[in-house]
């Protein structure tokens, strides 16, 4: 090969790569939050390091979920916590115990009572994370001199929009929805037309009776109005003298770049959107890989039937025993295999036909061809995996957006919902037979799962796109809409309506002073004529 031909080659090639890798060598700092939530946000940034940047995550050295020892080359930079380990486990145990076995029983102004209590609680905990991480003057200092390009962070753990704000560096938000929904709209400005669309944890669908969209409207002004996610005066304290000047909460989320939603229109109703919201639901899910041979025998043994896949996600390991023994009655009794992710003590009712393990390949489970159904809490991480894969669901949602995620695949017609505090044996095996031999909620979860595939781009490639991008861009300000600017009587044109009114008033005055003029003026000719 001549000199000239290995030169025009490695120019080639050269090309390529900064074609390819033109987002590559960023610095990305990252805000996150446990659990299933973590487990999303992981896929970008694993995906984020493979392009070449360094990604560095800030966590407490209290934590339940984070796997620090990963071979990942993500990079964990860790702050002491001042809130006690025993603390955390007993604020985490108590209010899931309050979330799944009391708030479900309550009325619905004792609910909002109770649900405010919940998040305020959490409100407390993240406060303390917050305040223990900007008040660290040897870790500000070190994230100051680190120069990071971007931080990525979950809102639902509030302090990433203050990182971004003192170090002054683009926000980029990764979300499923805040209660309400109204951090998206107050903050991110997104126009949620209470007509037709039913704010997050109002269990609504889109097509909504007369009826229905009044109870609609008591929610929104419930959530607008009345509760609050987190404890706004107290943030609100935090952020102002941290930054010296007065600020709130609200106005510093507003200052996100973009916004990440972890749902797609395969689940989600539509509604309109703003050029920095992308909806990047599943952006987690693949093709399902070869099962571990204990549980590939397992799943072969049953036949014609298939197995039945069933979980209550990561944060739910044991039921109470009267729970427990409720579901195994129920499952025994179905003709599949049923494969269960559970912890704790075996229920004494259990079948034959159902194994207990403390971890499933739930992914590669819900991909194989003799799956029939997936039985679930509802998490949006596990639904999506249905979704992607075209299984029905058997919905028994326990807290936070499960309920609207369940809600949402039985209004698509690709599940079914049980109570999980009143559900009976028999209404679970109705729940999967329905399921199973009605063809119609197989039909519409692959129906489901074809609008999922059939993107021009993949989701977890379009989020990491908006990160690069507003790396390359140093931010996205062009993208946020004006609303940000306006206050809420100018947003509603209360000033415009109030000054046409005032416009239309004034005339009719003066039109009627005319009137008056005109009739006293005459009044007084004509009666000066009957005189004459």
């Amino acid at each position: 090969m001549s000199v000239k031909m290995t030169a025009a080659l490695l120019l080639l090639l050269l090309q390529l790569s900064g074609f390819f890798g033109s987002g590559s060598g960023g610095k990305v700092l990252v805000w996150p939050m446990e659990y299933s939530h973590w487990i999303n946000l992981k896929t970008i940034l694993d995906e984020l390091v493979k392009k070449g940047h360094e990604v560095t995550v800030l966590i407490p050295s209290v934590f339940l979920s984070y796997e620090v020892e990963d071979t990942s080359a993500i990079q964990f930079e860790m702050y002491p916590s001042s809130f006690p380990m025993a603390n955390l486990e007993e604020l985490f145990v108590g209010s899931l115990r309050k979330h799944i076995y009391e708030l479900p029983k309550k009325s619905f102004w004792r609910y909002f009572l109770m649900l405010q209590e919940l998040f305020w609680l959490g409100s407390d905990f993240s406060e303390s994370l917050c305040k223990d991480a900007v008040f660290n003057k040897e870790l500000m200092t070190k994230l100051h001199n680190s120069s990071f390009d971007v931080i990525v962070a979950d809102p639902f753990l509030p302090c990433g929009d203050l990182l971004a704000e003192i170090l002054k560096i683009p926000l980029v938000y990764s979300l499923r929805f805040f209660p309400g929904s109204t951090y998206e709209k107050y903050s991110g400005g997104l126009p949620l037309p209470p007509s037709y669309v039913p704010p997050a944890m109002s269990e609504l669908s889109d097509r909504m009776t007369f009826m229905e969209r009044v109870q609609n409207v008591i929610y929104v002004l419930s959530f607008d109005f009345w509760f609050q996610t987190y404890n706004e005066k107290k943030w609100n304290q935090l952020y102002s003298e941290v930054l010296g000047r007065p600020t709130t909460l609200t106005e510093l989320m507003g200052k996100a770049d973009i916004w990440l939603i972890r749902t797609y229109w395969d689940l989600e109703f539509p509604h309109p959107l703003l050029p920095n919201f992308d909806y990047v639901g599943g952006l987690h899910c693949r093709p399902a890989k070869p099962l571990p041979k204990e549980i590939e025998d397992f799943v072969q043994s049953s036949g014609e039937h298939g197995v039945v896949v069933f979980s209550l996600g990561s944060m739910v390991g044991t039921l109470t025993e009267e729970r427990a023994n409720v579901i195994a009655a129920g499952l025994a009794q179905i003709p599949q295999k049923v494969l269960w992710r559970f912890e704790g003590k075996k229920p004494d009712t259990l079948g034959s036909n159902t194994r207990l393990y403390k971890w499933i390949p739930q992914n590669d489970l819900l991909g194989h061809p003799k799956t029939r159904a997936f039985i679930t809490h509802g998490g949006t991480n596990g639904i999506y995996e249905a979704i992607y894969h075209g299984i029905p669901v058997v919905g028994i949602p326990l807290f936070g957006d499960q309920f609207d995620n369940v809600v949402r695949m039985k209004a698509k017609g690709a599940g079914v919902r049980l109570d999980f505090l009143t559900m009976s044996s028999t209404d679970l095996v109705g729940a999967v037979k329905t399921v199973t031999n009605d063809p119609s909620y197989k039909e519409n979860a692959m129906r489901l799962s074809r609008i999922h595939h059939d993107q021009p781009v993949k989701p977890l490639d379009r989020a990491v796109f908006w990160v690069e991008y507003v790396m390359r861009h140093k931010g996205a300000k062009h993208l946020r809409v004006a609303a940000h600017d306006l206050t809420w009587f100018q947003y509603h044109s209360l000033d415009v309506l109030g000054f046409l009114l005032a416009c239309v008033l004034t005339v009719m005055l003066i039109i009627m002073k005319c009137c008056l003029f005109c009739c006293r003026k005459f009044g007084k000719a004509g009666k000066k004529k009957k005189r004459e």
